[in-house]
Order: C-alpha cells, then structure tokens, then sequence
C-alpha cells in the first residue's frame, strides 16, 4: 500500500509566489477602473438632476436656488418632487455644488470636486463640471 504525500512547503511557496505576482499585475488596472466608474456615476448624477432642473424650470418659470427645491418646496405651482429620492453626495461622499447663474450665460451650473473634494485638481481629483 502507497503512502499519500501533501504538497511540500517549496510547492506551497512556489504557488503563493505566482499569485501574489498575477496580483500585482491585476490590481493596478482594476482600481484604475474603480476611479474611472465613479466618474461616470457622479456625471449620470448630474445628468439626472439637469434633467429634473428643466423640468422645475418649466413648472415655475426659472431655476432652484438650491437642489434641495427639486424635492421639496412651498412655492405656488411646484409640481415635485421632481427627484425620486434624496439629493445624493457625489461618489466620494460629498455633496454637489449648485449655482444659479452659471458661468458664461449658462442658467447654472453643477460640479462636483472629485476625489479630493477640493477644487481644482487632476486625474481622479479634477473637478467634473455640467453647465
């Protein structure tokens, strides 16, 4: 009758080796990805609320002053709540900056601060800006 062998600790070495370099080689191109879908989520949130913008401003005549009327709001002929749910933050926690005017004749503006939740910025830090 045989005796049955385990893997030897080479082996097992061997094995965690190799790993750990296939995950060195994955991981970088996976939480780039990461950065880039929460871009893309805070541009479909600000999609969302420009669309919920115009449709107040055809209701009332003229934009919010804040985001916040988009959900709630005591003034004649509101016809909201314009958003489904609460006004989100953006994908890193903070909330978005809404101005009413714009810049250059736009009627406003939405933005968020990125990563950093600071202005300016670059890469994952830049500043992602609708209007």
């Amino acid at each position: 009758m045989k005796k049955h062998q385990g893997f030897t600790m080479i082996e097992l070495l061997i094995v965690i080796v190799i790993l750990g370099l296939l995950a060195s080689l994955v991981a970088p191109k996976f939480f780039s990805q990461l950065g880039t879908a929460e871009r893309g989520i805070a541009s479909a949130q600000m999609n969302a609320f420009e669309t919920a913008l115009d449709t107040y401003r055809l209701d009332m005549g003229s934009y919010p002053s804040s985001l916040e009327e988009l959900r709630k709001s005591d003034k004649p002929r509101w016809d909201g709540p314009y958003l489904p749910k609460a006004i989100p933050l953006d994908p890193w926690g903070n909330p978005y900056v809404y101005s009413v005017p714009g810049e250059d004749g736009n009627p406003y503006k939405i933005m968020s601060y990125g990563a950093d939740g600071q202005p300016g910025g670059a890469d994952g830090n830049a500043d992602i800006v609708h209007k």
